[in-house]
């Protein structure tokens, strides 16, 4: 075996005259793109034109995945026009010069395989992916404000046809080994203890890939533009083209200029160089510092324990069981816990298409109404209702039956942790774990150490919190932590002005068109009026009048999307919101300021630690327009 050593890659051809080139970036834990890791791919090329091997396999030396695509912090250097373009010459011509070489290739994908990773093995021949859960492929640069253009907008949509290709390059959504051989993205997948000799053996082949269907060729080719407006009205539902250009930029350069983003210099800059695009990538850097909080300790839960099947309760379960944990769902009685059963079984049947597998996800989940689990769990969280005394009569009974180095948390939102803690022999083992509501969809949970309480306990909590795929918030106990205490004001605000005779559909329109996914008062309807009663009176204080508004609803009993009604009638499944009016010069920012102040003075008060962290705490927790950069930023902006 020749072997040929360089900084990243290693180049080594075996007795058959088969090279191998195992990318293991120098220096990293994961694999990128960086332009010296692309620099040594050209040099390895030159290498095989001298000596052409019999075939090209492309692997990882890292155990955590294939590429995780470009080198995301060479994006916040590219500051003139030229660099832009550079950038994506770069990728472009090095991919179109390994699709054109004699020798046949492919891509061994184990683990991840994003962005600029899935463009290079989409320039292979062959792409075999590996059996395993870690293994995903997928284009997600529209998630940072920018566009695939390293080959990914003309070959994925020849590969899988233009739709598909479309659907994943426009949301970022990733496919696991499975569907993308069934998708026709790679030519098969197998299980990692045949995967080399499983690559050899497809490598020499020489099998012809699967060809596209040919109703999907005509929409690859002469009927392009239908694709392409159907396209364009979908993402105008989701985003407007001023506050995200890049995936209406991934249509027009698919379907204008065949993917080629070169053929559209000046739209490439006004892409790369967005303040979306600089916005999106600053969310990024922040979204990765929050998984850091989550590797301050080895903790890893096997067991965990929920007490109270309500909405909340019940779907921290569900979901805890479908990130892979034994769960007990502890309640009164079996009739409490049924719903929660139900419900989930409905959520994991719309996720998981294999009835073994779905079957193996539901016996995780465990009714346990005698509480039986709460001894044995690593992790017991209390999510019952918001009573003093309740909360306190069972982290009596908890205390007294779990291991010592069992991490206790609860899911309160409005209780101070220093007042729930009182009655435990160690009050310092108690840690807040707030989930926001829809568990499932809401990537952020607060981490709230109260005063006086065990770090270790905090870091614990942050490492089950990262393990269970959800993004850790360390925060202070303080009235509604950092989340909901920005919520407030806001919610509030927009109440006053429903009051002032401004309709709720209007209010709702001015902080769409600024970028929000959901207006504050749809917001309202969905928390619950009830739940806004209690939270205006903790967050605002005692003294202070609910908005009339508010008031009328709630005493008539109309708490929002719960009963059917509240704001808007929710018979129908989505709220009737009727005609819009006219928008007030102002109200978004009139709405905004509350929350920007009440941001700011959390920072202040520490809170949370500094204004990037409140940042990436309001937009991963309320949804607050991520190409904004979050509301401190913003606020920086505006005021700049």
């Amino acid at each position: 075996m020749i072997t040929n050593t360089y900084q990243h890659w290693q180049l080594e051809v075996d007795s058959d005259g088969i090279a191998w080139a195992t990318l293991d970036k120098a220096g990293e834990s994961t694999n990128s793109l960086s332009s010296a890791v692309m620099n040594e791919l050209g040099l390895l090329l030159d290498q095989l034109d001298v000596y052409p091997p019999n075939g090209l396999i492309f692997r990882s030396g890292k155990a955590a995945g294939f590429i995780a695509g470009a080198d995301i912090q060479e994006f916040t250097q590219l500051d003139t026009p030229a660099k832009g373009v550079v950038l994506v010459s770069r990728g472009w011509s090095l991919f179109n010069r390994l699709a054109a070489v004699p020798y046949p290739t492919l891509a061994l994908v184990r683990g991840h395989c994003l962005g600029g990773g899935l463009e290079l093995a989409l320039a292979c021949r062959y792409l075999l992916a590996v059996d395993e859960p870690g293994t995903k492929m997928g284009l997600p640069e529209v998630m940072l404000g920018i566009v695939p253009g390293w080959g990914g907008m003309l070959r994925l949509p020849q590969r899988i046809g233009p739709q598909a290709a479309l659907d994943m390059m426009l949301t970022g959504k990733s496919l696991d080994a499975k569907k993308a051989r069934r998708l026709g993205l790679a030519d098969d997948c197998v299980p990692p203890r045949v995967m080399d000799s499983a690559a050899k053996m497809l490598l020499v082949s020489n099998t012809p890939r699967r060809p596209l269907p040919f109703i999907q060729r005509l929409l690859n080719g002469p009927l392009k533009s239908v694709v392409a407006n159907g396209a364009r009205k979908q993402v105008a539902g989701r985003a407007r083209r001023e506050h995200y250009p890049a995936p209406y930029a991934i249509i027009d350069i698919w379907s204008k200029y065949n993917g080629n983003a070169l053929a559209a210099p000046e739209l490439i800059d006004s892409i790369v160089r967005s303040p979306t695009a600089r916005n999106l990538v600053r969310v990024f850097f922040m979204q990765e510092r929050l998984k850091t909080f989550g590797k301050q300790s080895d903790f890893h839960a096997k067991h965990v324990h929920v007490v109270g099947a309500g909405v909340m309760g019940g779907d921290i379960a569900a979901w805890c069981a479908l990130r892979g944990l034994t769960v007990t769902l502890q309640d009164q009685s079996m009739e409490r816990i049924a719903p929660a059963l139900k419900r989930a079984y409905a959520s994991y049947r719309k996720r998981i298409k294999d009835k073994f597998e779905l079957r193996n996800v539901m016996d995780r989940l465990i009714p346990d109404p005698e509480g039986h689990g709460a001894a044995q769990a690593d992790v017991v969280i209390e999510a019952i209702f918001e009573n003093l005394e309740a909360k306190h009569a069972l982290f009596k009974k908890l205390d007294a039956v779990m291991k010592p180095d069992a991490v206790l948390a609860t899911n309160t939102s409005s209780l101070k942790i220093e007042d729930l803690c009182s009655v435990l022999k160690n009050p310092a083992r108690l840690v807040g774990i707030h989930f926001f509501n829809p568990v499932a969809k809401m990537p952020l949970v607060e981490v709230v150490a109260a005063e006086g309480g065990d770090p270790e306990v905090a870091a614990r909590a942050s490492a089950f919190v990262k393990q269970i795929d959800r993004l850790p918030l360390p925060v202070k106990s303080a009235p509604g932590f950092l989340v909901n205490a920005v919520l407030g004001p806001y919610m509030l605000e927009a109440m006053r002005a429903v009051d002032e005779g401004i309709s709720p559909a209007t209010v709702d329109e001015a902080m769409l068109a600024f970028g929000m996914p959901m207006g504050p008062i749809e917001l309202v309807d969905m928390v619950g009026l009830d739940v806004a009663m209690a939270a205006g009176k903790g967050l605002a204080g005692a003294g202070v009048e609910p908005p009339k508004c508010l008031l009328e609803r709630f005493n008539a009993g109309h708490l929002g999307q719960k009963t059917g009604k509240g704001f808007y009638d929710h018979s129908g499944g989505k709220p009737a919101k009727g005609p819009v009016g006219p928008v007030p010069t102002g109200l978004a920012a009139r709405l905004l300021q509350p929350l920007l102040d009440r941001t700011q003075q959390l920072v202040n008060e520490g809170v949370v630690a500094d204004a990037d962290l409140a940042d990436a705490g309001v937009i991963f927790g309320t949804g607050f327009a991520p190409f904004t950069g979050g509301p401190l930023n913003y606020r920086k902006k505006q005021n700049a």
